[in-house]
C-alpha cells in the first residue's frame, strides 16, 4: 500500500484560502481588528516557504553542529513566543521559560530518539527537526497557558497553591482533551500524513501514539518546571 503523496497545484491550494477570507471578514466586523488574521496568514505563508528552503539545505548538509544550532534557535524562539500574553514581564520570565521548555523538550526528544525510535545515528535532521518542532511547540503552548492562567489567578488573590494547580490544569487541558478525542473526533496530523503517503494505518497509529505521549510529556514537564520557579506574592 504505497500510492505516494498527491501533488497540490498552486491554483487548487488557493481554494483553501476562501474560508480564511470569510473568517477574517467576520473577525474584523466583530472585533474591529482587521489586520490580525491577514497578518497571521501572511506570516504563515512566508515562514513556511522559508522553512521549506531552510530544511532542504539542512537535510542536504546533514551536519550535527548545524542541526544543534537549529534546535537552539527553535528553543529560544519558542520561549519568547510563549510569553506573548505576558508582555510586561517578558524579559523577567524569559530565563525560567527557556529552562522549562528546554527541560521538557529535550527530555522527551532524547527519549523518543534513543528509546522509542532507537536511531543508531542521532544526527538525522530529517527525523530530529520535525520531532523537535512538535515537542517544542507543545511545550511552548503549555507554558504560555500556565503563565497566563497563573497571573490571572494571582490577580484574583487566590492562594498560590490553588493558583498553581489551576494553571497546571489549564496548561494540560488541550492535550488531555486531544487524548479523549483522538480516533473518535479527529485523526491527528502525523497519522493523517502517513496514511495519505500510503503507510499502513497500523504503523501510522503506532507513530501517533508516540506523538501523543511525547506531547503530553513535554507539556507536563515544561509546565511543571515553569510553575515550580514561580513564587507567591510577598
Amino acid at each position: 500500500m504505497n500510492i505516494g503523496v498527491y501533488d497540490i497545484s498552486l491554483i487548487r491550494l488557493s481554494l483553501a484560502f476562501i474560508p480564511v477570507l470569510g473568517v477574517a471578514f467576520v473577525y474584523w466586523r466583530w472585533s474591529h481588528q482587521e489586520k490580525v488574521i491577514y497578518d497571521g496568514t501572511v506570516r504563515m505563508l512566508v515562514q513556511l516557504l522559508l522553512i521549506g528552503f531552510a530544511l532542504n539545505f539542512i537535510f542536504a548538509a546533514n551536519h550535527p553542529i548545524l542541526m544543534l544550532c537549529v534546535l537552539c534557535f527553535m528553543l529560544a524562539v519558542a520561549s519568547w513566543i510563549a510569553l506573548r500574553p505576558m508582555q510586561a514581564l517578558r524579559l523577567k520570565l524569559y530565563p525560567v521559560t527557556l529552562l522549562a521548555i528546554s527541560t521538557g523538550g529535550i527530555t522527551m526528544l532524547i527519549l523518543i530518539i534513543f528509546g522509542v525510535l532507537g536511531l543508531s545515528n542521532w544526527n538525522q535532521p530529517r527525523y530530529i527537526i520535525p520531532l523537535a518542532g512538535m515537542i517544542f511547540a507543545n511545550a511552548m503552548n503549555s507554558v504560555s497557558l500556565a503563565a497566563e492562567r497563573l497571573q490571572a489567578e494571582m490577580k484574583r488573590d487566590q492562594l498560590f497553591e490553588e493558583a498553581r494547580s489551576a494553571a497546571f490544569r489549564a496548561a494540560l487541558l488541550p492535550t488531555i482533551n486531544s487524548f479523549f478525542a483522538v480516533g473518535l473526533v479527529s485523526i491527528p496530523g502525523m497519522m493523517t500524513g502517513q496514511i495519505l503517503a500510503g503507510v499502513s494505518p497500523f504503523i501510522a497509529a503506532r507513530y501517533q501514539i508516540m506523538v501523543m505521549c511525547m506531547i503530553l510529556g513535554a507539556a507536563g514537564i515544561a509546565s511543571a518546571v515553569y510553575l515550580s520557579f514561580q513564587k507567591p506574592k510577598p
